[in-house]
């Protein structure tokens, strides 16, 4: 029987996840209601998508009886309000990251998730793409040693973009660009928490973080460097430095389509839309869905890969490297 999807939100983000669920087998995912603030822009949405229900506000979705899955498309600052209206209303969650503003927030969410024992994962949709999946076999199998630095990087020129400048829409780097090189290195150093963070960074007129370079150091002089900025671009690339080997990731960090292993490169290319998306390998975001349907049938109530622990080490490590750098949001203090 096909995973029913309910789409939260109509914007850019839940565009690209329909688009990239339609490069799945009907017979397993079928998107069977979409939701916006404005009628009108859920019935557009459903007449682009060819699906079947267009709902005008978020709790006519979570009163739907034929959804399996919610996937929440809106912005950050209202995640925490919308992730709660579905898990109280028992349902299961695929929610965007960064998963809150802030660990508290997160924390109410995970909580909210496990007191209505519902699925719930944070879409951080890099975790399941092939090169990410590789590079935990390899680590695991200790193809290049004990890993001693890892090292990535994420920059691209977004200075007019609103959600990287307005502090109200939980604009900032670390947030938006900077979670991707987080999880990373939590990934490959398996979850452990970081001894120490130092962080140092630059703020844009709106007080928001632009730059931010952040040295994580572990156990047993493990270290972890990396650098997010949202007004230039980078390389975007990401090297995992081992005592027998060195794997790197060359571009696209976010989205990676290939691995070189000591050397010798693998390609994994995503496969094609079959309508224009709006961000770059976004029929990626295709690997998260099925990891949900996975977990669903096997009735887990979150994901091995992208787990709530998961989750809460992200929130807390952005949270100390915005104090660091002096970011405040306004639900930092409720």
């Amino acid at each position: 029987m096909a995973t029913r999807w309910g789409i939260c939100s109509a914007g850019k983000i839940s565009h690209d996840f329909t688009v990239a669920l339609k490069s799945l087998p009907p017979g397993d995912h079928q998107v069977v209601a979409v939701a916006a603030r404005k009628l009108d822009d859920a019935q557009e949405f459903a007449k682009k998508h060819s699906i079947p229900r267009a709902y005008g506000g978020y709790e006519a979705l979570a009163r739907d009886p034929d959804i399996d899955v919610v996937y929440i498309g809106v912005i950050h600052p209202y995640h925490l309000s919308t992730c709660l209206l579905f898990t109280n209303a028992k349902k299961n969650v695929l929610c965007e990251k960064p998963l809150a503003m802030n660990a508290k927030e997160a924390k109410q969410i995970l909580a909210s998730a496990k007191e209505n024992d519902v699925f719930f994962m944070e879409a951080v949709w890099t975790r399941f793409f092939p090169v990410s999946v590789e590079i935990r076999r390899l680590l695991a199998q200790g193809e290049i040693g004990e890993v001693k630095m890892v090292r990535s990087e994420f920059g691209m020129p977004l200075h007019g973009v609103p959600r990287v400048m307005q502090k109200e829409l939980g604009a900032g780097t670390m947030l938006d660009l900077g979670v991707y090189c987080l999880q990373l290195t939590c990934m490959v150093y398996n979850g452990e928490k970081p001894e120490s963070i130092h962080a140092t960074g630059t703020f844009m007129e709106t007080g928001v973080d632009d730059i931010d370079v952040v040295t994580l150091k572990y156990s047993n002089n493990r270290l972890a460097v990396f650098i997010c900025r949202s007004d230039i671009e980078l390389p975007n690339e990401a090297v995992i430095v081992g005592t027998k080997g060195t794997i790197r990731i060359p571009g696209h960090i976010w989205c990676p389509t290939s691995l070189v292993v000591n050397g010798k490169e693998t390609k994994y290319p995503v496969p094609e839309p079959y309508l224009p998306i709006n961000f770059i390998n976004s029929t990626g975001m295709r690997y998260e869905a099925e990891a949900v349907r996975q977990c669903l049938l096997k009735g887990l109530k979150e994901s091995a890969v992208m787990s709530h622990a998961d989750s809460l080490l992200l929130a807390e490590v952005e949270d100390e490297v915005r104090r660091q750098i002096g970011v405040v949001y306004s639900q930092d203090s409720q």
